[in-house]
């Protein structure tokens, strides 16, 4: 069940960074065409893509086996946002 929530709540952290990310995009795209595209419809549309997209890829690992391990949620998460894949800095040597 703890999987479950885990499984939910990033689904819904990757509604809100794609529906943030088109806010600006569906603003501007309205002004240069010349319709009326409301802001909310816009964000709307870009979670509702891109949850699309993370429930297709958990789908299709669940369709192989018929079970979700905790590396296929992960990978298929990370075919939406790929923050976390950056090396770590590392902290400069004293000198001697």
């Amino acid at each position: 069940m703890k999987l479950l929530g885990n499984v939910v709540m990033r689904i819904v952290a990757t509604f809100v960074a794609s529906a943030l990310g088109v806010i600006g995009a569906g603003s501007v795209a309205g002004q240069v065409s010349g319709l009326d595209i409301p802001i909310w419809f816009s964000a709307t549309m870009g979670g509702i893509m891109a949850v699309a997209k993370v429930v297709e890829l958990l789908s299709l690992a669940f369709l192989e086996d018929g079970k979700l391990s905790r590396a296929e949620i992960d990978a298929a998460f990370r075919q939406t946002i790929a923050l976390k894949d950056v090396a770590p800095e590392e902290a400069p040597k004293p000198k001697k």
